[in-house]
């Protein structure tokens, strides 16, 4: 019987466990209870036996490397934050280092190289690369030479990356597509085209098989120089060397000619691209938006703005600006709501949304639309500027309602807005055609706010819906007609600046309430 159970436990890896009846443990009242005899029958205890396995030899072993890995991580992170630590140093060398060191491993010398480039100490990088091979002549590979050359295009050191190349050659090494491919763009970012189609010429001498993606490169540079005819050659040229055009090739063509506002090229490369069904990439349709906005080409415009919309692609401020600069030049103010529900939707609620929504209402003189945009405003317990407060009051001084103004002016500290020159300018601008603005000139310097310096607070599409005004437009020319001297020798507050309109022109608003 004893050989059963050791034949057992060596075949199954099982502990045996007897049942409290067995062993004489516990009942289920909690009492000790005697065994069934003193000899208990085998068949007894088998019926009670329990089976717990035990951790295979495999596990064991798995265990154990898991455990050398995590110690090995240990010691290299270890070891990694020792270098660094040294090189962070004021001072530090890396080559003293390496030298004191005698040598580190692939992970630390990356590493160094790392931190030397995010320390922009590009020049010490070649000559650590330098030091570090040839400790190890393994470590003379085309491999090692791709990233450090690659690195180098990176940061805009081509005569380092030409010579690493150069180098390369002399060790015997064969430089292959990826060694090629950052230099020709870099050297195509910085406008020498001859040299970088100098390594197309050497990369056919070489049998290399050229791709598609060396001439996306080009075609960028040619864009960012605006050589748009040599973009066509190039095209043609991918097509002779057996590199057809794809669509990423086509995306860039049209987003370069789409900066370079050659609509008709973009058109055409466009409707091709919907006939290949190809991918069209959301910064493809950005860039014509941008063109068709840039030159109010409304129809179209809109055409990609939708797209863009229904892609529910983010589009940037600066963009959204700019398309409300369309609208509004064209007199189309309701778009202006529309963009701004549309930028809501997308973004959420911003001050660019709520000066959309504002300025449609204020430009069609709709009180009650201001009054709903308003009303959700306070809703959304949004904190007021200085643009919100001065579209409503521009509004009011184009309509007239000198009441509405009136109650809104009184109504500024409320709403915690400080106010700007367009501020200031609105309600002289209103003084001009008849409202009494001394009791809020007077409000304004008891409060300190004429001794402020001049700032300019107010979005810039409110300047674009109501122009500048007569107020503003007059400080320009006074304090542009100042020598440079005396427009810079002190910080200009609006006291200065309504002290010098007056000067020249001869009208006098006094601070204690009199126009005269």
């Amino acid at each position: 019987m004893e050989n059963v159970f050791t034949h057992s436990y060596s075949q199954t890896h099982a502990v045996l466990v007897l049942s409290p009846n067995c062993r004489g443990g516990k009942s289920r009242n909690g009492v000790f209870q005697k065994p069934f005899g003193k000899f208990p029958s085998p068949t007894t205890q088998i019926c009670h036996l329990s089976f717990h396995p035990l951790p295979s030899l495999a596990d064991t072993v798995s265990d154990s490397k898991h455990t050398t890995l995590l110690v090995e991580t240990y010691h290299l992170h270890h070891s990694l934050r020792t270098l660094l630590a040294k090189l962070d140093k004021e001072g530090s060398c890396p080559l003293h280092i390496l030298s004191q060191d005698g040598d580190w491993s692939k992970d630390q010398f990356w590493a160094v190289v790392r931190f030397l480039k995010n320390a922009s100490r590009f020049t010490e990088i070649v000559q650590v690369f330098d030091m570090w091979k040839n400790i190890e002549k393994s470590r003379i590979s085309e491999l090692e030479y791709n990233k450090i050359i690659s690195l180098l295009c990176e940061e805009g050191m081509m005569e380092d990356a030409l010579s690493a190349l150069h180098e390369m050659k002399l060790e015997g090494l064969k430089p292959s597509l990826e060694t090629y491919n950052p230099i020709i763009h870099g050297l195509s970012r910085e406008g020498k085209f001859s040299d970088a189609l100098r390594f197309f010429d050497e990369m056919n001498e070489s049998g290399l098989e050229l791709e598609t993606e060396l001439y996306d490169g080009l075609l960028r540079a040619y864009g960012k120089f605006q050589m748009y005819d040599e973009m066509g050659k190039c095209v043609k040229k991918m097509e002779l060397d057996g590199c057809p055009p794809d669509h990423i090739t086509y995306n860039i063509l049209i987003q370069e000619y789409s900066r370079g506002g050659l609509l008709q090229r973009t058109e055409k490369l466009y409707q091709r691209m919907l006939s290949k069904r190809m991918h069209l990439q959301s910064s493809t349709l950005v860039a014509m938006l941008e063109a068709y906005t840039r030159f109010g080409v409304v129809g179209q415009m809109e055409r990609f703005y939708r797209k863009l919309n229904n892609s529910e692609t983010r589009l940037e401020d600066d963009l959204v600006r700019k398309l409300a600069e369309v609208y509004i030049r064209n007199y189309m103010f309701s778009r202006l709501e529309d963009l701004g529900l549309d930028l809501h939707s997308a973004a959420g609620k911003s001050d660019l949304v709520w000066c959309l929504r504002l300025l449609s209402y204020a430009c069609l003189l709709s009180k009650k639309g201001m009054d709903i945009v308003v009303r959700e405003m306070q809703d959304a317990k949004v904190y007021w500027n200085a643009t919100f407060a001065n579209i409503i009051m521009l509004a009011y001084v184009k309509m007239k309602d000198f009441k509405r103004l009136r109650i809104f002016l009184s109504q500024l500290p409320i709403y915690r807005v400080r106010p700007d020159i367009v501020t200031v300018g609105i309600l002289f601008d209103a003084n001009r055609i008849g409202f009494d603005g001394s009791g809020t000139l007077e409000t304004w310097r008891r409060m300190g706010y004429l001794y402020r310096v001049v700032e300019m607070k107010t979005d810039s599409l409110v300047l674009t819906a109501f122009g500048k005004g007569r107020f503003l437009k007059s400080c320009e020319d006074v304090y542009s007609s100042l020598h440079p001297e005396d427009r810079e020798k002190k910080k200009w507050t609006y006291y200065d600046l309504i002290a010098l309109l007056s000067k020249h022109t001869g009208k006098v608003m006094v601070l204690t309430g009199n126009l005269v």
